[in-house]
Parts: structure tokens; sequence; C-alpha cells
């Protein structure tokens, strides 16, 4: 009998059926869920819809990274290449330059760029002053208000050769102008310095946000064992942020083949070019200067995918160590 029912279980015609009333099920769910909480839904829309407009309606645009597109025949009519522009690409002697500057530049901020605003958030929450807590706050939330064009500007007024008030200062002060735009080896610790700068204060908000739901009886615990604030901060905040942290590095994962396009574009020149080049620079150069639309769309296809697999598996990882990933 058990047999039988484990037969009629795998009949093809039973598993569908059965499929069919699950989505029936989920369907009917999700519909009495949006009537008890249609303010919710609501609020969410927005977001819903950007996401489908600007994230999922474009994916169409992929199929482009297989054909030899072409404006005038548009998608339908172009010719199919299959893998074509992905063989050119890696043959091509830029591959190795811009796979290196693009690791370079995330692995610098990996390292340097992602602990600043976990640090910054442990120092803001041992502040008790009230007031100057909210105003080391604003001051540090200001630069991700302002522009990339704004920060090159910055970046430009003080640090230029010629007319750069740190090289005036070096220069009165007895010493030699220092190439700092314009050298090769210091590009990468100029880009890393400006995203420091513009988002260490912006990314503070999360930490703050994970502290502020930590359960005080554990820090009066920690008291009367004898912790003090550094202990307290090492064995009770720290460990309450565990989830926070690992989902967020989960989530630079995913775009360690991103750079920025604005910030190393604007910073770009011709010494540097040899280590100024990434992806996001060479698709504009290629894709919108020399109107290669498909060999492009191959390279931004390879970076989502490459982006992809590091996110499915900093997330399988995570969830093998005990910390709680993205899905």
């Amino acid at each position: 009998m058990n047999q039988a029912k484990t037969m009629t279980d795998n009949h093809p015609a039973y598993r569908n059926k059965g499929e069919s009333m699950s989505k029936r099920t989920y369907f009917h769910r999700l519909v009495r869920d949006i009537g008890r909480n249609p303010y919710l839904y609501l609020l969410a829309m927005p977001g819903i819809l950007f996401f489908i407009v600007f994230k999922y309606i474009p994916m169409w645009g992929t199929l482009m990274a297989f054909q030899d597109y072409s404006p005038f025949a548009g998608m339908r009519g172009s010719p199919w290449v299959g893998l074509e522009h992905f063989h050119t690409f890696f043959a091509t002697p830029d591959f190795g330059m811009l796979l290196r500057n693009t690791l370079a530049i995330n692995v610098l901020n990996l390292v340097f760029f992602f602990p600043l605003p976990i640090a910054l958030a442990l120092l803001l929450n041992e502040v008790r002053s009230g007031g100057y807590k909210r105003l080391v706050q604003s001051v540090l939330y200001l630069p991700h208000f302002l522009s990339w064009v704004i920060i090159a500007g910055l970046t430009f007024t003080l640090f230029a050769r010629g007319e750069g008030l740190v090289n005036h200062w070096l220069e009165a002060a007895g010493y030699d102008r220092i190439d700092f735009l314009t050298n090769p080896h210091s590009f990468w610790i100029v880009i890393t310095l400006q995203s420091m700068w513009k988002d260490a204060g912006w990314g503070t908000i999360v930490f703050l946000a994970a502290m502020a739901g930590v359960d005080p009886q554990l820090y009066e615990a920690a008291k009367m064992d004898g912790a003090g604030r550094f202990r307290q901060m090492w064995h009770v905040t720290l460990p309450a942020l565990r989830n926070v942290i690992v989902v967020l590095l989960i989530l630079r994962l995913g775009d360690l083949m991103d750079v920025g396009f604005e910030q190393v574009f604007l910073m770009y020149n011709g010494a540097v070019s040899n280590v100024a080049e990434v992806f996001d620079t060479y698709v504009y150069r290629i894709g919108i200067q020399r109107g290669e639309f498909s060999y492009s769309t191959a390279i931004g296809l390879f970076k989502s995918v490459v982006g992809l697999v590091l996110v499915l598996l900093s997330n399988k990882l995570a969830n093998k160590w005990g910390n709680g990933g993205i899905f």
C-alpha cells in the first residue's frame, strides 16, 4: 500500500496537480496578506517598481552579448554570434590589466574602507554626550551628500602639483613638490582615501542601528564581571554586530568587479591610464565612444556573473560557519 502511494505521489499528473495547488495557495496567502497590510505594500511599491523598471526589464538587453548588434537592425534583426565577444574579451591584452586594476582598488577598499565604518560606529557608541555625538555624526555624514564631481575638484585643489595647497605648503616648508595625482604608484591610494572620506561616516548608520538593539542587561552583566569599556565593546557589542557585518561583507564581495565609474573617470588622466583603467571605464570607452554595444554588453554580463558567483559562495560559507547570510 505504501508502495502504491509512493507511485501515485511520483506520478507526473499528481505532481503537477500538487504544484498547481501550492502555487494557488501561495497566491491566496499573498492576496490575504496584502489585504491585511495594504499600507506596508503601498510603502514598498516604489522600491518594487524601481527594481522592475530599472533592473529586471533591462535584463532583456543582455541578449546583445550573444549578437553582433546593430542599432539599425535591432535585436531581432541582428545576427547571433554566440560566445565570440567573450572569447575576444578574454584574449585581449587589456583583460589582465582591467582585472588587476579593478581587483586592486576593490581589495584596498575591502581591507581599509570596509572596517572603518565599524570602528567609527564603535567609537560613536561610546560617546556619552548627546549633543557632541550628533555634531560628530553630522560632520561624518556630510561628505556622502557631495557628488564625485565636487570631491574630484577638491582633490585637485588640494593635491595638484602646480596649484595644489598641499604642495604649496610643502614647498614653503622646504620640501619638494609631490605628484599625488599623476603618479601611478599613488593612484589606487588616492581612490581609496576618497572613498573612505566620502562614505565612511554614512556607513556607520547601519551599525549604530544594530547597536541600538543590543540588550542593556548584557552590558550590566559584563560590568558585574569586571569588564571595562573595551572589554564590553569586544565581548558584547562586536558579537551583536556579527550578522550585520557578514551580510554587508557578502554584498561587498558581490561588487568586487564594480569600482564606480564616476570616481575613477573623474580622476583619470593619461599619466595613470595603466593603473586607472577598470571595467567600468573600459565599457564606457568601448561601448559609448566606439559604439561596440555587443562587446561592452558581454563585459557587463561577465562582471554580473562573477558578482553572482561570489555572493553565492560567500553566502554558503557564511551559513556553513554558523553566521546568518543573505538567504
